[in-house]
This record gives structure tokens, C-alpha cells and sequence, in this order.
């Protein structure tokens, strides 16, 4: 039986739907599998979201910003640019058996097809690159880094980083975990003017 309007949080069924979508991805879920998981009706899921592209949308919203709760307290600690940076780092890249590299590799691929889940993640893709951005801006003011293009070296660290994590998550033990964080120290250390040691 479906439960009641009142007792089940919006939460509850985004946190139900990243797991369906994580199991099956977002070209073969169906608003008819998030709801028998949930133990609701399509109609509950139709008046909460109205679309199964808003529900899509926002259930990558919801699985992302738990991401993004770590990036806020990283930038709000108070620690030294490099020790930000290597921070970020650390957050962005794939760690243990975490979904969220699944879910952005799968909704990249979704949201050619999908405006609403191609505008979420857009945004939260933007929301990255500032973070590093910032950090590389202040450590370079501070005479920590040597940058002469701090627009071009956010995106060239951030799009090492996403390459590298989509083979690691797609084609599973061709590329270990510490051979990827290897490439990307040197990669930062180079457009930082950074020692190698100093990101390890």
C-alpha cells in the first residue's frame, strides 16, 4: 500500500531515487521502478516532481550536494591555500566504493538528452571550478603558487581530474587509484609552480 502525502519526506524519495538510478542507471529507470522501491504511487512521485526529468534532475541534485556539504566546510576551515588545495583534490578525485563518480558519469550521458538534469549539472560542475579557482586565486596572492592563467589551470586540473575519473569508474582496475592521484599531483604541482612533495 502507498503511504500517505504526510509521511513520506521529498527526501525519502530522492534519497530512494539516486539508489534506483545508481543500480540501474538514468536511461533505464523508470518513474514506475523509484516508485515500487519507495512504496509509493507514480502520482505521489508526478505531484512532487510534476516530470521524470525534474525527478531526475533533482535526484542528482540531492546525491551531489552531500558532495558538495564537504567542498563548503573545506573552503570554510580556514587552512592555508595548499592545504585547501590539497583538500579539493582529495575530495573531487573517486574514493572507495563511493557512487557519486556512477551517478555524474551516467547523468553527463543522460543530460544530452535531459535540459533539466544537463542545467544541474552544469551548475554543480561550476560550483567545482570555483572552489578551485578561488583557492588558486588566494595562493597566488599570497606568493604560494605561480600561475600565470588561473582560468585555464582550474580547467585543465578539473578535466584531468574528470577524465581520469571516468576510466577508473568505467573500466574498473585499468587504472589504480594511486597511479590517477600520482598524475594529478604532477599535473598541479606543474601548473602551480609547486614541488611534487609538497601535494603529496
Amino acid at each position: 500500500m502507498a503511504r500517505g502525502f504526510g509521511r513520506l519526506r521529498r527526501d525519502d524519495l530522492l534519497r530512494t531515487a539516486c539508489d534506483v538510478i545508481a543500480a540501474q542507471g538514468f536511461g533505464h529507470t523508470r518513474t514506475a521502478d523509484i516508485a515500487q522501491a519507495a512504496g509509493v504511487s507514480q502520482a505521489l512521485l508526478f505531484y512532487h516532481f510534476e516530470t521524470k526529468e525534474k525527478l531526475f534532475a533533482q535526484a542528482f541534485a540531492y546525491a551531489a550536494e552531500r558532495d558538495l556539504e564537504a567542498l563548503t566546510k573545506l573552503e570554510e576551515s580556514g587552512g592555508s591555500p595548499l592545504d585547501r588545495l590539497r583538500g579539493l583534490l582529495k575530495l573531487y578525485s573517486p574514493t572507495g566504493r563511493s557512487k557519486s563518480w556512477a551517478l555524474w558519469i551516467d547523468a553527463w550521458a543522460e543530460s544530452m538528452r535531459n535540459a533539466d538534469l544537463e542545467e544541474m549539472s552544469r551548475r554543480m560542475d561550476l560550483r567545482w571550478r570555483q572552489a578551485l579557482r578561488a583557492i588558486i586565486d588566494e595562493g597566488a596572492a599570497a606568493g604560494v603558487f605561480t600561475c600565470a592563467d588561473p582560468d585555464g589551470a582550474t580547467w585543465r586540473i578539473v578535466s584531468l581530474i574528470d577524465g581520469l575519473s571516468t576510466q577508473m569508474t568505467v573500466h574498473k582496475r585499468v587504472l589504480p587509484r594511486a597511479r590517477m592521484a600520482e598524475f594529478v599531483r604532477t599535473a598541479t604541482a606543474g601548473e602551480l609552480g609547486l614541488s611534487l612533495d609538497v601535494l603529496s
